[in-house]
């Protein structure tokens, strides 16, 4: 069994590929590269809590950070729980979902999730790339064989209403990815599921949520700063915003 310092030291013999020139996700006028972990690598907790406070994500068994040489609008961000406090719109999705319950599943296929999840991607993602998953896909999206993941589940009145795909870390959580009924705009359950993450880090005495990646310029993710005070990596260090 390695102890923290050899997985630390572990990271400096990792091996990383560079892709290709590739699609922005988030602007499609834009070219992007990405740095990826060697897939072939098993990565135990304390690596994986150790790329996440280096600004990198997990997409299934992939880990990976954006590496475009002239472009730096994505930026990792992560809330410290303890010190988070809802605002007056946060405090009002709380009320509004406080019928919900909240239950933790582990990351084993269930076709409920998986139609859920199809239902999302069609009406939030349509001819996004994503919107041709099928069964064998959506497992390998969610899941990785090394890492200890969650899915949390948001129901009420025994219906499924949204699924938030959680890994642990060492010292926090990361929320992966969360798919919710696009019929309940309403409700901002994506906003509800983010704010039960913060709770879960509190009640097990765990310091961060990472949230990935802030990009201001894009509306689409323009929601994650509303989750204040949190801070953002600039590439060498944290920095806190109020």
């Amino acid at each position: 069994m390695k102890n923290e310092s050899d997985s630390l030291n572990s990271l400096l013999s990792m091996r990383f590929f560079v892709t290709p020139l590739h699609d922005c996700n988030y602007f499609p006028e834009r070219q992007a590269i990405t740095l990826v972990v060697d897939p072939e690598t098993k990565l135990n907790k304390v690596q994986y809590s150790e790329l996440s406070r280096l600004g990198f994500r997990r997409s299934g068994g992939h880990v990976y950070r954006p590496h475009c040489p002239n472009c730096r609008d994505c930026i990792p961000i992560r809330i410290e729980a303890a010190k988070f406090k809802p605002n007056r719109s946060q405090r009002r999705v709380l009320k509004k979902n406080q019928q919900i319950k909240w239950k933790p599943n582990p990351v084993e296929f269930s076709e409920e999730h998986f139609q859920l999840y199809r239902y999302y991607i069609q009406g939030r993602h349509p001819a996004g790339g994503m919107d041709n998953d099928d069964p064998n896909q959506y497992r390998q999206f969610i899941r990785a064989s090394w890492c200890e993941t969650r899915l949390f589940e948001l129901r009420e009145n025994d219906q499924l209403l949204g699924v938030a795909v959680t890994d642990q870390l060492e010292n926090g959580l990361s929320a992966v990815y969360t798919f919710f009924d696009p019929s309940l705009s309403d409700r901002s359950l994506g906003t509800y599921a983010i704010l039960r993450q913060i709770e879960e880090c509190r009640d097990q005495e765990l310091k961060w949520l990472y949230l990935g990646y802030w990009i201001p310029d894009s509306p689409k993710m323009q929601y994650k700063s509303r989750f204040r005070p949190f801070e953002y990596f600039d590439g060498q260090a944290w920095h806190l915003k109020e």
